[in-house]
């Protein structure tokens, strides 16, 4: 399954990335939101290492329920053609 806009990235493209990105997150669907992760994806987060999309989308769910004013801020910091760096605020 393809989430476009895919690479090469233009500075256009790049921004919408990020903002679909943001998009994403801040809709708070942890079922969606882990789908944007492999199946085999380890995270670290302070003392947790969520392993696996399931795993993933029980943490965020977990995150969410308790922080209910959570709302992530993401801006284009720099790209290249196939990579994207992100300031998190």
């Amino acid at each position: 399954m393809s989430r476009p806009p895919l690479p090469p990235f233009t500075r256009a493209s790049a921004i919408e990335k990020v903002r679909l990105a943001e998009d994403g997150w801040n809709s708070r669907d942890a079922a969606k939101v882990s789908l944007a992760y492999t199946p085999d994806t380890v995270w670290r987060n302070r003392a947790e290492f969520p392993r696996g999309r399931a795993e993933v989308e029980a943490f965020l769910t977990r995150k969410w329920n308790r922080e209910l004013e959570y709302r992530l801020i993401k801006e284009l910091w720099a790209f290249t053609d196939n990579r994207i760096a992100v300031r998190y605020a």
